[in-house]
């Protein structure tokens, strides 16, 4: 018997998973021959360490979520089992996507590998595969299937279906993040809006989830079967504290990954030089509508901007913004005349 569950136990009740070692072991490998052989072709551009330390934790999440102490109670407490499905689902995949695996492949990599593996990335059923849409559907069909139909109750009685459901989540969870998150070679190249608004729109899943298994009865699906310890709490309060982590826990870290969205969104250097990030633009229109409707001799401020916008997407073009010199003495102008008092004949 399992001694009481609780943080020491997780850290110290450890159980050997040989094909999760495995996998680990071979994947870390892997990139670490990656990271060797960028640096030794590039000296002067490496591989970043932050880079190599992000998939060498998203690697670690997987070894703790299944061979810890988390993952030798996953058959016993329900809501043990809930934050495994956090970490495999929504913990892992986004470290790992950090860790851009495919490009460093592409960098650490020569023909006829280099040729074959952009083939691949370039492929329908890999376009398919990585396509937003398939991934924000597999994620609620997984979420939702997994723990709230029948299938909860079959990948508990079966310790492969078990098993398969933990590679089904980390798969499901690398391709719904990757063209929200990464910056690998896909196809696909989301906005950020469209990214954060990704996230908004799949968050009432967990939700939902949690909601479901909190109110859950007896004879819900998923309920804990089989002897217990007299420590363990009651099946049906062991499936109310799994859907709280679900609900707190998974909705938690959806809005961590919207505000790291964000923050990726804000030091997009390529978006801001280039002006086509949101914030450049609508600088970039404010202040050339707002110069050109107070330079001398306009007609109208509505006549003035619409030309002055030209201009702007003119000098944008040109390789200049709209904080060159002519714009910028046009707007400190601008600024000495709203500083002028008004004479006191004047309106």
């Amino acid at each position: 018997m399992l001694p009481r569950f609780g943080l020491l136990t997780a850290a110290t009740q450890w159980q050997f998973a040989p094909i999760v070692t495995a996998l680990v072991v071979v994947a870390v490998a892997l990139y670490l021959w990656g990271v060797i052989r960028v640096a030794k072709r590039h000296p002067a551009r490496p591989w970043p360490a932050w880079r190599t330390a992000a998939f060498l934790g998203g690697m670690l999440v997987l070894v703790v979520a299944t061979e810890s102490g988390i993952g030798s109670y996953d058959d016993l407490l329900f809501y043990d089992h809930m934050v495994q499905h956090l970490l495999l689902l929504m913990v892992a995949p986004p470290l790992l996507i950090a860790g851009q695996p495919l490009t460093l492949l592409l960098h650490a990599s020569r023909n006829p590998l280099h040729s074959r593996v952009k083939r691949v990335l370039r492929s329908p059923v890999a376009s398919f595969l990585t396509w937003p849409v398939f991934g924000a559907a597999a994620y609620a069909v997984s979420v939702l299937a997994a723990h709230l139909t029948s299938l909860a109750n079959f990948f508990e009685r079966s310790q492969a279906a078990h098993s398969a459901e933990h590679a089904l989540f980390v798969i499901v969870g690398y391709l719904f993040f990757l063209p929200l998150l990464g910056r690998e070679p896909v196809k696909w190249r989301l906005s950020y809006p469209i990214r954060f608004v990704v996230l908004v729109l799949l968050m009432p899943v967990d939700t939902f989830t949690g909601l479901a298994l909190g109110y859950a009865s007896a004879n819900s699906p998923g309920i804990p079967v089989g002897p217990r310890p007299a420590w363990a709490p009651s099946p049906v309060s062991d499936l109310h504290l799994g859907g709280a982590v679900m609900w707190i826990g998974g909705d938690g870290i959806m809005f961590a990954l919207m505000m790291a969205v964000f923050w990726m969104w804000s030091r997009d250097e390529r978006a801001a030089v280039s002006g086509h990030g949101f914030f450049e633009r609508a600088r970039q229109a404010n202040l050339a509508s707002l110069v050109a409707s107070h330079q001398p001799g306009t007609a109208t401020p509505a006549a003035a901007a619409a030309p002055s916008e030209a201009r702007a997407g003119q000098h944008a073009a040109n390789g200049r913004g709209i904080d060159d010199d002519e714009h910028l003495a046009a707007y400190n102008a601008y600024l000495a005349r709203l500083n002028q008092h008004p004479s006191r004949g004047e309106p």
